[in-house]
């Protein structure tokens, strides 16, 4: 069962799909729409910087990515399968399909895949300019 009582988090930010509004892509017609969208991120929730990385990346049951963080680079997590915990700094959280996240630049931050089948999701990579350095700790 998913969380539903809204947590305060000074570093996490966590967008869940479940709880973003349907609606029509502004390039359609409202009253009939081909395309229908949610919108996970807009501009102001992104540093001013450039993309850096676009993976699709796949989390093994019962595995962890190492703890780590980037000197200069945002990443957002967007659920594509499973259930992961996530850890950023000193805050946790359980993300479930269509859940994305922020982690903000210098956070560090691990996931764990807590479900019955792997995980799979999208890491999106905001740089500001030293390319990302990761720095595992």
């Amino acid at each position: 069962m998913r969380d539903t009582h809204p947590r305060l988090y000074k570093i996490m930010k966590i967008i869940r799909s479940k709880d973003l509004d349907i609606t029509p892509a502004s390039h359609e017609d409202p009253k009939n729409p081909g395309v229908l969208k949610k919108i996970l991120l807009q501009r102001d929730d992104l540093i001013d910087a450039r993309i850096q990385m676009i993976n699709w990346a796949f989390l093994k049951v019962g595995k962890s990515f190492q703890l780590h963080y980037h000197e200069d680079m945002q990443e957002v997590f967007i659920m594509l399968r499973g259930k992961v915990k996530m850890v950023i700094d000193d805050e946790e959280d359980t993300l479930y399909k269509g859940d994305a996240v922020i982690i903000p630049v210098g956070s560090k931050h691990t996931m764990t895949n807590i479900s019955p089948e792997d995980a799979e999701y999208l890491a999106i990579g905001v740089a500001k300019g030293k390319r990302g350095k990761t720095i595992v700790h």
